[in-house]
């Protein structure tokens, strides 16, 4: 039998992977006792693998999801890193990995690791974990995959460190300090949101003053030009969030603006912005007010879900032929612990998670506290699938969506 999409559901806090067979809902494989990192998200690898974190072990864990059902594990190898991870990426081979460190459950900034993954190395060898700074720091993998650089996006104050992976798997044991081989100044103290271009070897952080690029040079990074979020006549607000189409060489961000106060989030603004890498042409699209965060990248679509007291939506945005288009809004089912209005809508309340693949047209998009991840066509705008698990997915859940042979992982940043 041919193989066909496969969803993992994570559920962070009750500690649970699902992988579910989309064609007749079948649970092909289950992990209990596992934990993914909600914000370093699934890595896509080559030959139809995926990578996570488990925060609770202190693990980065390489998944078959195809495996169990060809004899072989779910998990393929388990790595040990330092948590609370925030973001990993891996280069374009998918052989080296790198894994930051964030606040996890504490409401301030206090680990300074970084874990350089090997996976062509023997057992615990394959990770070496040093000290950078303290911080929330995004990463990318940038550079020639024989000896790519390792660079994070600091936040306060703002500012690009690379380091050589081969010089990071050589550091000593117990944590040392490991010293940028280059570094550039960014100049926002807001920086949020990666993505790494492999055929040019860009990579891109997203910032209050537009979105800062950079490429490795001579052993070091070289500035690029700053994109700015003003676009297509729409201008105020900026993007906390970037990924990349790499089949359209577009990449994609949602720009929120309007007031700043956590607590006036139905009153947010949101723009679908995108800036094709190759034409160097940018554009914007109204979204719509609430909460709209992390998108998915589907074969001929784009899709943001938005959180608002008056009714939440799936919203897909077309990118084949033509400028992009918001070609359908559908109604999600409420979910029971949202936002509301007068509080934040981050803290103690219910979440979505969004999926696709960019080789196919399914999207799928979690109800938070109810344990219920509902699967549409973008193709025909029409939800094919209701996936329950048995635990609630609070705070959203954790989704990866795959097709065989998707080269998802030609967007190498965890999501």
């Amino acid at each position: 039998m041919p193989l066909g999409p496969r969803l993992i559901v994570g559920d962070q806090v009750a500690g649970h992977i699902r992988v579910v067979d989309l064609r007749d809902g079948r649970t092909t494989a289950r992990l209990v006792g596992r934990h993914p990192a909600e914000h370093a998200g699934f890595l896509a690898l080559p030959r139809h693998r995926t990578a996570c974190v488990d925060d609770r072990a202190g693990e980065l864990l390489i998944l078959d999801p195809y495996g169990p059902e060809s004899g072989r594990p779910l998990i393929e190898r388990r790595v040990p890193v330092a948590v609370p991870a925030e973001h990993l990426a891996a280069d374009s081979t998918g052989r080296r990995i790198a894994v930051t460190t964030g606040l996890g459950r504490n409401w301030s900034a206090w680990s300074d690791q970084l874990t350089a993954v090997d996976l062509e190395a023997e057992g615990d060898a394959g990770a070496v974990r040093v000290r950078t700074r303290v911080g929330e720091p995004g990463v990318t993998v940038a550079g020639p995959p024989e000896d790519p650089l390792v660079v994070l996006r600091h936040r306060e104050p703002g500012e690009l460190t690379a380091y050589r992976h081969s010089a990071l798997m050589r550091a000593a044991p117990s944590c040392p300090p490991a010293e940028p081989v280059s570094a550039l100044s960014l100049p926002d103290d807001d920086g949020h949101g990666d993505a790494y271009d492999p055929p040019t070897g860009r990579l891109f952080a997203a910032a209050g003053s537009g979105v800062h690029t950079a490429r490795p040079d001579g052993g070091g990074l070289v500035a690029g030009e700053t994109i700015p979020w003003a676009a297509g006549g729409r201008g105020g607000g900026r993007g906390y969030y970037l990924r990349l189409d790499a089949a359209h060489r577009t990449l994609w961000s949602c720009v929120r603006s309007g007031p700043e106060a956590a607590e006036s989030w139905p009153d947010w603004a949101n723009d679908a912005w995108w800036h094709h890498l190759d034409s160097a042409t940018t554009g914007r699209l109204r979204l719509g007010p609430g909460l709209v965060f992390r998108l998915a990248v589907a074969a001929g679509h784009v899709a943001f879900s938005r959180v608002h007291p008056d009714g939440d939506e799936l919203l897909l945005v077309s990118t084949g032929d033509g400028p992009p288009a918001v070609t359908a809004r559908l109604p999600l089912p409420p979910m029971a612990g949202a936002p509301r209005r007068g509080g934040t809508p981050w803290d103690g309340v219910q979440r979505r998670a969004t999926a696709a693949s960019p080789g196919g047209s399914l999207v799928a998009v979690s109800r938070g506290g109810h344990g219920e991840v509902h699967v549409f066509d973008a193709a025909t705008a029409r939800q094919t699938a209701l996936v329950t698990v048995e635990t609630p997915l609070d705070e959203g859940g954790l989704l990866a969506l795959m097709t065989p042979d998707d080269e998802a992982h030609l967007d190498p940043v965890g999501r």
